[in-house]
């Protein structure tokens, strides 16, 4: 997997993906910024709520389930002192759908957790995670 981060100018920058996809990230004005793009740390949480809720959609899809929504809310506490890496993140699901089972729901968001999501995976070896969800009848 390859990526590139280009300096456009203050403190924003391109970041294209292997796959041809591109993202701006910029800092805040008080740094530099002139806030038009998301924050890198932000990325991290973003790419982790993706490779997340990406796996609970597909494993409920082969289980059968009939989901029509899914999001995931994503709360982070970081270390006050530099580097402020997360310390904490919670990902709360919220699963819509027609007579979903509770129990594969929270069996897909285990699997996600523990054996397929890369991203939270990683994270996990230095930071705490914890998950919650609940589910809308559509």
């Amino acid at each position: 997997m390859k990526a590139t981060v280009k300096w456009l100018d203050h403190m924003s920058f391109v970041g294209e993906s292997g796959s041809g996809h591109s993202v701006v990230m910029d800092g805040p004005p008080d740094d530099g910024g002139r806030n038009m793009g998301v924050r890198p740390m932000e990325m991290v949480l973003l790419g982790m709520g993706g490779c997340t809720a990406f796996d609970v959609v597909h494993i409920l899809k082969r289980a059968r389930q009939d989901i029509v929504d899914c999001h995931v809310e994503l709360e982070a506490e970081r270390a006050t002192e530099i580097p402020k890496v997360f310390t904490k993140i919670h990902a709360h699901y919220i699963i819509k759908g027609k007579g979903l089972d509770a129990k594969k729901v929270e069996r897909a968001i285990t699997m996600t957790a523990e054996k397929y999501c890369s991203v939270s995976i990683m994270l996990a070896n230095c930071v705490e995670i914890t998950h919650d969800f609940e589910i809308i009848e559509d």
